[in-house]
């Protein structure tokens, strides 16, 4: 780790740390008297957003055009967010909805939404030590990070999206 990251480094641990932690214990935690059942869609369609702007965004830096990649990407880390905080308040909020498929499209919606769980963790830290890298000018250590985030946090967006349209027809 350069020095130009080290003082966001025990941050983003720790927030890498937290945040899983955090949404899982939200997870168990139920308020009464609020209707949020309207939020997946909302969260959804930021996902959607948030993945189109990623695409966007690397065709804009492949094409020389940093500011907008990086006012891109500032945007897509705060839909991430808010994404994150809708996603906490519906699960407080509404019981949880079980997935109503049948045979081989049950099997292909747990594996989306396993692989989508378990790289949305993963995604925390690479986001942020890639963001590190470039708002402390380390470029090419931000483009070398940026090769394995990308992809990871498409897929998780998309994947976000998928295992939402796949399990709408069963929300009550």
């Amino acid at each position: 780790m350069d020095n130009q990251t080290l003082p966001f480094r025990k941050t983003i641990i720790g927030l890498s740390i937290i945040i899983p932690l955090a949404v899982a214990i939200f997870f168990k935690v139920k308020v009464e008297g609020y209707d949020f059942r309207f939020l997946p869609g909302i969260y959804a369609t930021i996902n959607a957003i948030t993945a189109v702007l990623l695409i966007i965004s690397v065709i804009n830096i492949k094409m020389g055009r940093r500011t907008i990649h990086e006012w891109l990407m500032k945007t897509c880390v705060g839909l991430s967010a808010s994404f994150l905080v809708l996603y906490i308040l519906y699960h407080m909020t509404t019981p949880s909805t079980i997935y109503g498929g049948d045979g081989i499209i049950k099997y292909f919606y747990y594996f989306i939404l396993i692989s989508h769980i378990l790289l949305s963790v993963a995604i925390t830290p690479l986001v942020l030590f890639t963001l590190a890298f470039a708002v402390g000018g380390n470029f090419e250590r931000h483009k070398r990070l940026a090769k394995f985030t990308f992809p990871i946090w498409l897929y998780v967006t998309v994947s976000g999206v998928l295992v939402y349209l796949m399990i709408s027809p069963y929300y009550q």
